[in-house]
């Protein structure tokens, strides 16, 4: 391979833009056609020297994991924000630098928690079945009735760049706005959205509920029976963050019982195989985890992948940098 240009392993194929970028501008071996596990991509970065791995979370790197990383990478770039895959702070324990590709994908993950919240309210996976079905006969004035979500009240759990994201586009539904956050935002921010330090406090209050938070031990089931239960009864809830801040055994029984109405789910404990109890719902909208997945967002997010190889080759500071 050339010296001249970056030696990096991918663990997925890129949309084509990057592609080319790729085959423009760096040694790397054929894009993979199925995902390679992590013990393949560290055996082909040992192979061909590579500098860099470009990884998802099909192939995670964890604690085990990072003592094999071989002696030529020095950069671990994520093509996602979120970091559950990695473990950061023994990656960066061995010197090797880490990058992730923040704000790129906002504005897709906020629209299709819109998706979400309105497919959830208006029963499209009922609806949907009925024309897939044939559509046998026509509904009754009481049948079937879903909720509007126009002038509901809106709880965000985890008011960052994508929290806020979604709030812009609630606002455009004349929806109010509550969220829960470590800290209060700034009132230019905000935008008058109102702010709950307790989520205990913020749930009662809440027609529908959304999380945007990070997936870790300290909000591991966040939502469970006790947070379920403060909901108003008949609430929509969902999740287009992380699997792991869901009980799903809880879920489960609120949608079963009707405390919680409807559920638009993107995320899920078991991924990419979920609890088939509660995918079977009827009023349960699932998406599988696709929040990212439009051209333009995948493509921007390889390329910033990229960007950041090509500055760490270049000596340069990388664009978004991770830290322990």
């Amino acid at each position: 391979m050339s010296v001249s240009r970056p030696r990096i392993i991918r663990t997925v194929r890129l949309p084509e833009e990057a592609e080319k970028r790729i085959t423009a501008s760096f040694d790397a071996p054929p894009p993979p056609s199925s995902p390679l596990s992590t013990e393949e991509v560290f055996r082909l970065a040992a192979e061909t020297k590579a500098q860099a791995v470009l990884v998802t979370n099909s192939s995670p790197v964890r604690a085990d994991d990072a003592a094999l990383i071989p002696e030529s990478v020095g950069l671990i770039a994520t093509v996602s924000v979120g970091l559950d895959h990695l473990d950061v702070k023994a990656i960066t324990d061995r010197g090797i630098l880490i990058s992730n590709t923040p704000d790129v994908l906002t504005d897709c993950n906020a629209d299709l928690t819109m998706l979400l919240i309105l497919a959830a309210s208006r029963r499209m996976t009922e609806y949907t079945k009925i024309i897939r079905d044939g559509w046998k006969r026509g509904l009754g004035m009481d049948e079937l009735l879903g909720i509007r979500v126009s002038g509901k009240t809106l709880g965000i759990v985890g008011m960052g760049r994508i929290g806020q994201a979604v709030a812009r586009r609630a606002r455009g539904f004349g929806m109010t706005v509550l969220y829960n956050n470590r800290r209060r935002l700034d009132p230019q921010k905000e935008q008058g959205a109102t702010w709950f330090e307790n989520l205990e406090d913020m749930l009662p209050q809440c027609d529908i509920l959304t999380l945007h938070l990070p997936g870790g031990p300290e909000s591991d089931s966040l939502i469970n029976a006790a947070t379920l239960s403060l909901l108003p009864r008949g609430a929509v809830f969902v999740n287009a963050a992380r699997g792991r801040l869901v009980d799903e055994d809880a879920l489960i029984e609120a949608l079963t019982s009707g405390q919680i109405a409807a559920a638009g789910l993107d995320v899920f404990r078991n991924e990419p195989d979920p609890d088939p109890r509660l995918i079977s719902l009827p009023n349960v909208f699932a998406t599988p985890h696709i929040g990212s997945a439009t051209r333009e967002t995948r493509t921007d997010m390889g390329m910033l992948a990229l960007d950041n190889v090509e500055a760490f080759v270049q000596g340069k500071p990388l664009l978004t940098p991770v830290t322990a």
